[in-house]
């Protein structure tokens, strides 16, 4: 009778568990399902290599025996860039495929196209790769966390080094017509205040053109002495390379999402790209400062045993593989309560994390009133043939 009751009260516990719940998706005793979309195609498919280095990792962490006994079961879908087909696979991952929440969905247009959806269906979507500046409000997309420094943030911090360095100079702007790239406009109108119109003459594309080129030979014309690209790997390398052809000498800035080596700056031309300047959280795989460090050490027997052949100077790779640290530490947190609650409560409860692959006096703190989980970087320079950092971090809350 003793053990008739054992078993009894150990069956009651194992029905009450939260990860075992019956109202918990993609949860069982072996396995966590988890969701995510990227443009592993079409214009935007240079950064779609995020996934691939995120899905690398989490394979890397079954190989290792998984999350407190679970494996993860990681389903991505490709979105080509194109907010339907986002929405076609994110009401797939949810109502077919069951995932117990999104993670490192990326893309700026098909989050915005995706966003109320989860939101209504409950679903946290963490870490996304979207430095929007609306995907930081919390009261609007309050299921949600961001994966990087926020475009707005990010503006500012340039424009902030260019009314520095070049204060007297006219700047020009290339940005991709979308949030993305208005967002970085609006920084520099934020931080310019009544001098924008004055100091500041811009150009947008659409992700459908095949050049920027006439793009870059118009912004010239204006007498500009800084260019400030806001936009996407294929057509941040097109911009750098027509500028360097048309022989405009100007201080180049691009955005945090085309600052890889591989994925925009070889393209464009290594030597053509320097004196290129990027914001940045991360350590450079191909700088020999960082040779012996244990993280970077870390990385490249990661891309020797997952990714074997991929160009190791394309950092979408990296900041994937960061993901799935950060992934990695969220599950650790939850322990045996994976409850969605649970899930974004520990996505908002990193404290002074620090990210081994990151430059130095870079942590990840989050809390429930932000949704970010990067707010600090800095600034760095190619010389030709690696990435030279500079300055002091910058955190976000104080720009």
């Amino acid at each position: 009778m003793l053990a008739k009751w054992k078993s009894l009260a150990a069956l009651a516990m194992l029905l009450s568990s939260p990860a075992l719940a019956a109202d918990e998706p993609g949860i069982t005793a072996t396995e966590i399902k988890i969701g995510g979309v990227f443009p592993f195609s079409g214009p935007a498919s240079s950064i779609g290599l995020v996934g691939k280095g995120l899905i690398a990792y989490i394979q890397l962490m079954n190989d290792r025996g998984g999350i407190n006994g679970r494996k993860i079961n990681y389903i991505a879908y490709d979105d080509a860039y194109s907010p339907p087909k986002a929405v076609e696979h994110v009401r797939k991952l949810v109502e077919s495929d069951e995932v117990a929440f999104m993670f490192g969905q990326l893309g700026t247009p098909g989050l915005s196209a995706t966003a109320k959806y989860l939101k209504a269906k409950g679903v946290p979507s963490i870490a996304i790769i979207s430095g929007s500046s609306k995907f930081t409000d919390v009261a609007s997309y309050p299921l949600t966390t961001t994966g990087l420094v926020s475009y707005d943030t990010e503006g500012k911090i340039y424009a902030k080094y260019l009314t520095k360095t070049l204060p007297n100079a006219k700047y020009a702007i290339l940005y991709q017509n979308d949030d993305l790239g208005k967002d970085y406009v609006n920084a520099f109108k934020s931080f310019l205040g009544k001098d924008y119109d004055r100091k500041v003459v811009s150009a947008s594309y659409e992700v459908t053109e095949p050049t920027v080129d006439s793009q870059i030979t118009t912004l010239k014309s204006s007498g500009a002495d800084a260019l400030m690209i806001a936009g996407t790997p294929k057509f941040a390398a097109q911009a750098i390379r027509q500028a360097s052809v048309i022989g405009w000498k100007a201080t180049v800035i691009i955005n945090f999402p085309s600052g890889s080596v591989g994925g925009t700056l070889a393209p464009a031309g290594l030597d053509k790209s320097t004196g290129v300047i990027v914001g940045t959280t991360n350590k450079d795989v191909m700088d020999p400062n960082w040779k012996d460090d244990p993280g970077m050490q870390a990385y490249r027997a990661f891309l020797d045993k997952y990714l074997p052949g991929v160009d190791i100077t394309n950092g979408s790779y990296l900041t994937g593989y960061q993901q799935g640290i950060l992934l990695e530490q969220m599950l650790k947190q939850c322990g045996n309560d994976l409850s969605r609650k649970n899930i974004l409560a520990q996505a908002k409860s990193f404290k002074d994390f620090i990210v081994p692959t990151v430059l130095p006096g870079i942590k990840v703190n989050t809390s429930e009133s932000e949704n970010m989980i990067w707010t600090q970087m800095r600034l760095q320079r190619w010389t030709g043939s690696t990435w030279e950092a500079f300055g002091e971090v910058l955190d976000a809350k104080s720009e």
